[in-house]
């Protein structure tokens, strides 16, 4: 797979903060990269950086090939950018600001009308079309804001805080959106801080903090990295002995923290699927009666509080 986005020991400094400190990853075509980290941890800088609105102070930045530093241009044309606050103009209608954007970004005659049609359709925003955006709702201005973003067909996304302000239904409609956009073949980095909603859309994650990056990757991959060890629970049936399960557990390798959890027993294991499956047939042989075994499913916010510390510069 080529690498759309990448980022070689990105660096940006304002005074004593160090907002970016030697940032290097990258995002293959076609893939979600969700960019996740505290506030203040370098996300909108580096994503601001890669639109072409910050200079680095070392290191560089690639889109498509090209370098942030030495071709902008030709970054910004593969690119949509949506900030996390979208500004709009006074007195001027959806289907205006739209058309606005079309000719910002060099389209032309048929072939600006017909994008401008599309993302009006595709955004849902035929009945807003002549409504004033600066009196939607702060969800709906969201949803021009990333059909400005897209009116050009770029082969990249860079959106901060996309979901912010969108109710429920709008959320869902938004992650349907963002996985077509994928397998239609754009590379997409967002930010959020609506983890379980970003683990649904994201194919990998880069975690920020203090302007570094801890970890990329699955969020599978990086918590068997930091976090060998799982979380199972089992049931026996009604009446089977629990001091007898306990005693059990402690006398296998690789279990420990054994405890009653509302009538379950819970413990952590340190062994991944093989060893989950040669416990299970363990503890049948040994004629618990087992009901139920299950390993806690860890996600995006288990990392986050996982890998960061929460502090800020």
């Amino acid at each position: 797979m080529s690498a759309m986005l990448e980022l070689d020991g990105v660096v940006r400094h304002f005074g004593d903060v160090h907002a970016v400190d030697r940032v290097s990853f990258r995002v293959d075509r076609g893939q979600v990269l969700g960019f996740i980290g505290p506030n203040g941890a370098g996300k909108t800088t580096t994503m601001r950086i890669l639109a072409t609105l910050e200079t680095p102070d070392d290191g560089d930045a690639r889109v498509g090939g090209y370098s942030v530093m030495d071709e902008p241009a030709k970054v910004r044309r593969l690119m949509g950018f949506m900030p996390d606050y979208a500004g709009v103009y006074a007195n001027t209608t959806v289907l205006e600001y739209l058309d606005f954007f079309a000719r910002a970004y060099g389209l032309h005659g048929e072939a600006r009308r017909t994008a401008v049609d599309h993302i009006i359709e595709f955004m849902t925003l035929g009945d807003l079309r002549d409504r004033h955006v600066e009196g939607l709702s702060k969800g709906l201005k969201q949803r021009v804001a990333l059909g400005r973003a897209i009116v050009h067909d770029p082969d990249v996304l860079i959106l901060d805080e996309p979901a912010a302000n969108l109710d429920p239904r709008a959320r869902i409609e938004f992650r349907t959106l963002i996985r077509e956009l994928a397998n239609d073949g754009k590379t997409i980095l967002l930010s959020s801080h609506i983890l379980t909603e970003l683990s649904e859309m994201c194919d990998t994650v880069a975690v920020i903090e203090r302007g570094r990056i801890l970890a990329t990757g699955s969020v599978t991959e990086i918590l068997e990295t930091v976090r060998p060890r799982r979380l199972l629970s089992i049931r026996l049936a009604a009446g089977s002995p629990a001091a007898a399960l306990e005693r059990f557990l402690l006398e296998q390798a690789g279990v420990r923290g054994v405890h009653d959890a509302g009538g379950r027993t819970q413990f952590e294991f340190a062994g991944h699927d093989e060893g989950q499956v040669q416990l299970v047939g363990r503890l049948i042989a040994a004629g618990f009666p087992v009901l139920e075994f299950s390993a806690h499913s860890a996600g995006l916010e288990d990392l986050f509080i996982e890998i960061t510390e929460g502090r800020v510069q």
